[in-house]
């Protein structure tokens, strides 16, 4: 399973891909996620599109992703700027209609990768719709926004609820790379991060952005090595390997104890 750090710092960049993460992301989306976060304890990202050559400087193994804004009257622009500058990836979200992926991806034209983040009940309603566009490389699902989207409590509810299985099945069929939500540290929290581990291995999810928590909201690249980042990762990529060669019913066991988790977490926010 391929990680995905987010951050434009580039001494942070080379050190998550020296201990190999193999996706760094620059974040330049900005346009209604206060409104639509504000609330919450999320990322609301300050970066900014001279960041994306600062970092791509400093890293030559691990991709470059960029999340741009939603499609506005500026994206072609945005976009240009994020491909000249280095961009690898060009991430997309807040996407609701099949237009504004067919202009997304018109405007990318097959000069670098692209990868839509399903985060709205617009586009879960119409994903099969949307994968029938050419030129769509990869598909993540944004459990922040798409929980909000759907009127839920507690964004792991897409999981247990059901959505993620259903989705993955679509991908499936459609023979793509994807990949859901954030992965924290291991035996930490209501919902310990190994219970979603084995999801995405179950799924067959192929990415995970690594959550703010894994690393304790880290701005500087000393405050990054003290929270042990490397021995998390190494903890995270050991219990995949174990995970990958659990017999069914231990998949079965694991998404009944994930589900009663869950259940509890979100009777506590009722």
């Amino acid at each position: 399973m391929e990680f995905i750090f987010i951050t434009n710092n580039p001494e942070m960049a080379a050190y998550a891909q020296k201990i190999g993460v193999e996706r760094i992301m620059v974040d330049l989306e900005y346009i209604g996620k206060k409104k639509r976060q504000g609330h919450l304890d999320t990322l609301i990202s300050n970066h900014s599109i001279n960041d994306i050559k600062k970092v791509k400087k400093i890293i030559n193994h691990s991709k470059l992703l960029v999340r741009v804004n939603p499609i506005y009257e500026r994206s072609k622009e945005e976009i240009d700027k994020a491909i000249s500058n280095g961009a690898e990836i060009i991430m997309l979200p807040m996407f609701k209609t099949v237009s504004e992926v067919e202009k997304f991806i018109s405007i990318i034209n097959g000069r670098v990768k692209n990868i839509l983040l399903l985060e709205t009940s617009q586009a879960l309603v119409r994903i099969n719709e949307i994968l029938k566009i050419k030129g769509i490389n990869e598909t993540y699902i944004g459990l922040n926004d798409l929980h909000l989207s759907m009127g839920l409590n507690f964004m792991f509810e897409l999981l247990s609820g059901g959505i993620i299985e259903y989705l993955a099945n679509i991908f499936k069929k459609h023979q793509m790379k994807w990949g859901f939500g954030g992965i924290a540290k291991i035996g930490q929290g209501d919902l310990p991060a190994e219970y979603i581990l084995a999801e995405h291995v179950r799924l067959n999810s192929q990415m995970v952005i690594l959550s703010r928590t894994l690393h304790e909201k880290s701005q500087t690249i000393q405050e990054l090595k003290r929270t042990n980042f490397m021995k998390e990762i190494q903890k995270l990529r050991r219990k995949e390997k174990e995970i990958k060669n659990w017999p069914a019913e231990k998949f079965i066991k694991n998404k009944s104890i994930m589900e009663e988790k869950v259940k509890r977490i979100v009777k506590k926010l009722q």
